[in-house]
C-alpha cells in the first residue's frame, strides 16, 4: 500500500486546485483561480490584455473584483481616467464587487472583511501584497497585470509549486510588539531575498495568540522577504474573524506533520521589543532602543499594513491626552469605511484631532509616493507602511523608516523614533 505524500498547507491547496491528489515543489501546474483582484493602477493594463486576447465575459462576474485605491479619490485627471476604465469595465461586465469611493477601502484590508476572500482558496491579484491574505489560510499571491488579464477571462493561472519554509515563533509578546514587529525582525534576519520564491509559513504559540490584524500584516510582508505568498492555519482566531463574514463555504487545509520544508527557523518573541527598518531597505532592521535619536518629519499610520482598526486603536492609546511635536505631521488613513466609521464611533478621531492629527478618507496615497503625504527632498518619514526604498515615498533624497503603529504613535510625540515607554507605560 502506497503511502499519501505528504504536502504544506501550501501544496495541498494548490493540488486541490490543480486537480491533483498531491503536488510538489518545483512542478508547474495549472490552477482554478477563485478570486482575482485588481486596482486602479493594475486595473487598467489588465483590461486592455483581456480585451488583446479576444476575451469577451469574465469567467466569473462575482469573482473578479476591482477595488479603486492607490489614488482615489482620485489626485488628478490621469487617475481620474483610470478610475472611469475600471468603472465602466465593472458595469459592462456586470462585477458582482466594484467599491467606489464611498464604499472603498484599501483591497487588502477591504477583501477580507468584506467576506471575499477565504481559507483554503486561490486568490491573484496584480498587486505585490496579495499575498495578505495567507493570514486566513488562503494561498494568495501578487501577478503581472498580463497575468492577471488572462486569468480574468479563463479563471486559471499557470504558476510553479513553491517551496516551503516554516518560521516557528515561542513565546509571550513584550508591551507594544506586534505582528509588525515580528515580521520586521524576521526580514531582519533572513533578507530581503531569503524567502526568494518560496511559502513562508508562519507558526507557533505566538501566531496562534496573535490578532487577525497581526496575522494580516505578517503575511501582507511576506513579499518583503522574496516570498511567493505568506500563510497561517486557520483556528478559533480565524474562524470568529469568519463568522459574520463568510458567505459561502471554504475548507480549511494544515500541513501535515511530516510535511518537507526547504528551511526552518524558531524565534523566542520574548527577546524582541519594538523594531525599526531603517533605509533604504526593509531587513535594514534595529532595535527600536538603538536607533539613536533620529529626528522626523512626518508619520504615516495607515496602510494595507497596518491600517486596521486594532492598530488605530493602540495609537490612540498613546496619543490620548497628547500632543504631536511642533512642525511635524502626522497622518492618519484608516483602511477601510468600515474601520473609519468604527474609529469614529469609538472617540479615536477625537483624541487624533486634538492631538494635531490630520485624517484622510481610506487610500494608499502616500505609501507608494502618490499623495496625502509626499516627502521633499531631505525630510524624513516614519510610517506603518511595508516599503521604504529610496524615493518609495516622494524625492529620492528623502528618508523613510518602516515600524508598528505603537511606535509611530509615540515617535509622532517626541519628534524623534523612540520607544513608545518614553511616552506611555502599557
Amino acid at each position: 500500500m502506497k503511502t499519501k505524500h505528504p504536502m504544506t498547507i501550501t501544496e495541498k491547496i494548490l493540488a486541490a486546485h490543480s486537480g491533483k491528489k498531491a503536488v510538489v515543489p518545483g512542478e508547474l501546474i495549472d490552477v482554478r483561480i477563485d478570486l482575482a483582484l485588481a486596482n486602479d493602477i493594475t486595473a487598467p493594463l489588465a483590461i486592455q490584455a483581456f480585451r488583446e486576447i479576444g476575451a469577451e465575459k469574465v469567467f466569473n462576474r462575482n469573482r473578479v473584483v476591482l477595488v479603486p485605491d492607490h489614488f482615489t479619490p482620485a489626485k488628478d485627471i490621469p487617475s481620474a481616467e483610470q478610475c472611469k476604465l475600471l468603472r465602466e469595465f465593472a458595469k459592462a461586465q456586470r462585477l458582482a464587487h466594484y467599491f467606489e469611493v464611498g464604499q472603498c477601502g484599501i483591497e487588502h484590508v477591504l477583501l477580507p472583511e468584506k467576506g471575499l476572500v477565504l481559507p483554503g482558496e486561490a486568490v491573484i491579484g496584480a498587486d505585490s501584497h496579495t499575498c495578505t491574505y495567507g493570514g486566513l489560510g488562503a494561498f494568495s499571491t501578487g501577478v503581472g497585470s498580463t497575468d492577471l488579464g488572462a486569468a480574468m477571462a479563463t479563471g486559471r493561472l499557470w504558476l510553479k509549486v513553491p517551496e516551503s519554509i516554516k518560521l516557528i515563533y515561542h513565546g509571550k509578546l513584550n508591551p507594544w510588539v506586534s505582528g509588525k514587529d515580528l515580521i520586521l525582525a524576521t526580514i531582519g534576519d533572513i533578507g530581503v531575498d531569503g524567502a526568494l520564491y518560496q511559502a513562508m509559513e508562519f507558526c507557533g504559540e505566538t501566531i496562534r495568540k496573535l490578532p487577525m490584524s497581526g496575522r494580516f500584516t505578517m503575511a501582507n510582508m511576506a513579499i518583503e522577504a522574496g516570498g511567493k505568498n505568506g500563510i497561517i492555519e486557520p483556528d478559533e482566531i480565524t474562524l470568529k474573524f469568519l463568522k459574520p463574514r463568510a458567505k459561502r463555504p471554504y475548507k480549511i487545509y494544515r500541513s501535515d506533520q511530516n510535511a518537507h520544508y526547504a528551511n526552518a527557523r524558531e524565534y523566542d518573541v520574548s527577546k524582541l521589543h519594538p523594531q525599526v527598518a531603517l533605509p533604504h531597505i526593509p531587513s535594514n532592521v534595529k532595535d527600536v532602543r538603538e536607533c539613536g535619536k533620529i529626528e522626523i518629519d512626518q508619520v504615516v499610520i495607515g496602510s494595507c499594513t497596518n491600517g486596521h482598526l486594532d492598530d488605530l486603536r493602540v495609537a490612540g492609546r498613546i496619543l490620548k491626552g497628547k500632543k504631536i511635536a511642533p512642525s511635524l505631521r502626522l497622518i492618519i488613513i484608516p483602511a477601510t469605511q468600515e474601520i473609519y466609521w468604527q474609529a469614529l464611533k469609538e472617540g479615536l478621531f477625537e483624541i487624533f484631532l486634538s492631538a494635531g492629527a490630520a485624517i484622510s478618507t481610506p487610500t494608499c496615497g502616500p505609501c507608494l509616493g502618490g499623495y496625502m503625504g509626499v516627502l521633499a527632498a531631505g525630510e524624513r518619514a516614519l510610517a506603518t507602511t511595508n516599503r521604504n526604498f529610496r524615493g518609495r515615498m516622494g524625492h529620492v533624497e528623502s528618508e523613510v523608516f518602516l515600524s508598528g503603529p505603537a511606535v509611530a504613535a509615540a515617535s509622532a510625540i517626541k519628534g524623534r523614533i523612540c520607544h513608545p515607554e518614553e511616552v506611555v507605560r502599557k
